[in-house]
């Protein structure tokens, strides 16, 4: 499995940075190879983004050459590029509760 951090500051209202992920939501949950997307907002910061669970590496590199990896930063009215951070996983601490 694969977990992708994605962050980044939007000038969008929380109402629509709200409505931006609900509206995306059904092409996200179409994704081949994503096991769960965790939308997410940083108090400190007020940078949002989101924790994604992969399959595999293939399912990662395939979505990050689409319109929809392509159209975060505009969709979302980023305020600069957002940051992208890939991880493998080691361990699990609790797979039976995988998806």
């Amino acid at each position: 499995m694969i977990i992708q951090i994605v962050k980044f500051k939007s000038a969008l209202s929380e109402a629509e940075i709200r409505q931006v992920m609900e509206d995306r939501a059904p092409q996200f949950r179409a994704l081949p190879g994503l096991l769960q997307k965790y939308y997410m907002r940083e108090t400190q910061t007020g940078e949002v983004g989101a924790v994604y669970i992969w399959d595999s590496e293939e399912s990662v590199r395939a979505y990050r050459q689409s319109d929809l990896a392509r159209t975060i930063a505009s969709a979302y009215k980023a305020v600069e590029q957002p940051r992208i951070e890939l991880f493998e996983t080691i361990f699990t601490l609790r797979p039976e509760k995988l998806p």
